[in-house]
C-alpha cells in the first residue's frame, strides 16, 4: 500500500468512471461508424450482399456473425482504452480529472495483463461497490483480483504525472 497517498473512496472512483464512460462512448461511436463503412465497402465490392436488409445497419443487426464482430470490436475498444492509459501513466482521462491513479501494490505502473484482468473483473464498474463495505482497505473487487490499488493524488503530484507524459 502507498504510504504517501491514501486509497481512493467510492464516490471519487464513481465520478471518474462517469467521465471515462463518456470518453468510451465517443470511441465506441467512432468505431461503429468505421465498422459500418467497412461493411459498406465489402458490400460495394460484392464480397457480401444486403440479403434483403434495408441498409447496412439492418444487415449487421440481422447477422449473427456481423453483430458478434461489432460486439467484439466494442469490447476491444473499451479494454484498450483502459489498458493504454493505465499502463502509460496509471490514469485514464476521468482519473486524471479526479486525481486518481491505479498502480501495483508496490507503487509501479500496472502491466497490460493486470489491466485486462482489472477491466474484466470490474464487472462494468459494479466491482467498485465493494469499496463501500471495505472500510479498512478501500479496495474494489478489481483491485483484489488484479493485485492493484487506486490512490488519491495531491494536486501537485497529479500535475507532475501529467507533465511527465510530454
Amino acid at each position: 500500500m502507498s504510504d504517501e497517498f491514501p486509497r481512493a473512496g467510492f464516490w471519487r472512483r464513481f465520478a471518474s468512471l462517469v467521465y471515462d464512460t463518456l470518453a468510451i462512448i465517443a470511441f465506441a461511436m467512432l468505431s461503429v461508424v468505421l465498422y459500418l463503412f467497412a461493411v459498406q465497402g465489402l458490400i460495394s465490392i460484392d464480397v457480401i450482399s444486403l440479403n434483403g436488409a434495408e441498409d447496412v445497419s439492418a444487415l449487421i443487426q440481422n447477422s449473427i456473425i456481423l453483430s458478434s464482430i461489432r460486439t467484439c470490436l466494442l469490447v476491444v475498444v473499451s479494454l484498450s482504452f483502459f489498458a493504454y492509459f493505465w499502463t502509460k501513466s496509471g490514469q485514464t482521462i476521468g482519473m486524471r480529472a479526479w486525481r486518481l491513479k491505479v498502480q501495483t501494490l508496490d507503487g509501479n505502473l500496472i502491466s497490460w495483463r493486470q489491466s485486462v484482468i482489472r477491466s474484466v473483473s470490474a464487472l462494468l464498474g459494479m466491482g467498485n461497490l465493494i469499496v463501500l463495505c471495505d472500510f479498512k482497505n478501500h479496495k474494489a473487487l478489481q483491485d483484489y483480483i488484479s493485485k492493484t490499488e487506486v490512490i488519491t493524488l495531491t494536486k501537485e503530484e497529479n500535475k507532475r504525472i501529467y507533465r511527465e507524459l510530454d
